[in-house]
C-alpha cells in the first residue's frame, strides 16, 4: 500500500460518519428484545462514546483514549456482563444494518474491514465478560487497517 492510501477513518467519512453510525445503531438497539436490557439506563452520551472508540480504532484521532480512558475503560465497561453469544450476533446484525441506513461506504474493501473489526472486537467483548474472565488490564486500542484488501480505486 502507498502513502497515500486513506485510513478506514478517513475513506467512511471522518467523525461524523460515525456518529451517524452510532445514533443509527443505538436506535436499533432501543427497540430491540435482546439488546435493549443490555442498553437499558445507558448515559444519553453513549452513542457519541461509541463513535470515539470506533473511529480511533479505525484510525481517526485517540479521542476515546484521551476523553474516555482508552482500553482500560472499555474494558471495565465490559466485565461481569456475562455477554451471550445470541447478544455479539444481534449486535453485529443491528451495527452492519446501520452501516447501510447511515451511508458508510459500501464498497467490499471498508465493509471487509470493518466487518472484520466487528466480529473479532464482538467476540472480545463476550470473552473479557464473562464471569471469571481475566483479560490483559493494560492494552493500547487496536488500529484496523485495510487488511488482505486495500480501497480499489479505478486508474490506481
Amino acid at each position: 500500500m502507498s502513502d497515500t492510501t486513506p485510513t478506514l477513518y478517513e475513506w467512511a467519512g471522518g467523525a461524523d460518519s460515525f456518529e451517524r453510525l452510532t445514533e443509527a445503531f443505538y436506535a436499533r438497539v432501543r427497540k430491540d428484545d435482546l439488546l435493549e436490557p443490555v442498553f437499558r439506563g445507558m448515559d444519553e452520551h453513549h452513542p457519541k462514546y461509541v463513535a470515539a472508540w470506533l473511529a480511533e480504532v479505525f484510525g481517526g484521532p485517540s479521542r476515546y483514549t484521551e476523553e474516555r480512558g482508552g482500553y482500560p475503560h472499555m474494558l471495565a465497561k465490559h466485565r461481569g456482563r456475562a455477554l451471550t453469544e445470541a447478544q455479539r450476533r444481534r449486535w453485529v446484525n443491528l451495527i452492519c444494518d446501520a452501516a447501510d441506513e447511515s451511508g458508510m461506504p459500501a464498497d467490499p474493501e471498508f465493509r471487509s474491514a470493518f466487518v472484520a473489526y466487528i466480529e473479532w472486537g464482538t467476540r472480545l467483548a463476550v470473552a473479557n465478560s464473562q464471569p471469571g474472565a481475566e483479560p490483559p488490564p493494560e492494552a493500547p486500542v487496536p488500529r484496523w487497517g485495510w487488511g488482505e484488501a486495500p480501497p480499489y480505486r479505478p486508474g490506481m
